[in-house]
């Protein structure tokens, strides 16, 4: 009798081994398809490799990406940081990130080492430096946006490119906060 129990008791302890081995396994299946499911519509992540965003964003920072930002009625601002399908004529293989500067319909100009929007100078506290070039004025196209890079004389932007507007089709979200390095952990817009 006692043989009888200690083998039922070894079957009821292998039973329950497999049902957590398969309940940790369903687990991890149910987590990598939330996580999945997370970076393709919610939020993603991006590592930033030049210094186009300088000193806002350093080269090796990772920052999130909010991928619900502009939607339905939300449009970008001026001001928002945007991660965006890069333009065919730079080449560039991965996205580009850069800050939203000229809206739909406004008359954007850069001159004497200011941004102006409608004739009226864009107070930046977030440059690196003043722009050292010259650039329109020319007016942004509904549907569109004017993006430049914070440090402005190292940044291939809407002022470097042949046609100077990023379509918002293009705009795969609003990068939010730096989560990587650790001594940089932070909103972006502070």
């Amino acid at each position: 009798m006692g043989e009888h129990k200690l083998r039922q008791s070894q079957v009821k302890d292998a039973k329950k081994k497999k049902g957590t081995w398969r309940e940790g396994f369903m687990l991890f299946i149910y987590a990598l398809l939330l996580a999945l499911l997370l970076k393709a519509f919610v939020v993603d992540s991006r590592a930033i490799p030049s210094t186009s965003m300088q000193p806002t964003i350093e080269p090796g920072d990772r920052v999130v990406l909010s991928r619900l930002a502009y939607l339905g009625e939300r449009a970008p601002q001026r001001g928002d940081i945007v991660v965006f399908k890069a333009p065919a004529e730079t080449q560039e293989k991965s996205d580009m990130i850069k800050r939203v500067i000229g809206l739909p319909g406004e008359k954007v100009e850069i001159r004497d080492g200011m941004v102006y929007i409608n004739d009226i100078a864009l107070v930046e506290h977030y440059l690196n430096e003043a722009p050292d070039y010259v650039f329109g004025p020319v007016t942004v196209p509904e549907g569109c946006y004017f993006v430049l890079g914070d440090n402005r004389n190292h940044s291939v932007d809407s002022h470097a490119w042949l046609d100077p507007f990023l379509p918002e089709e293009d705009i795969k979200g609003k990068a939010t906060v730096c989560y990587w390095p650790l001594d940089r952990i932070g909103g972006l817009y502070e």
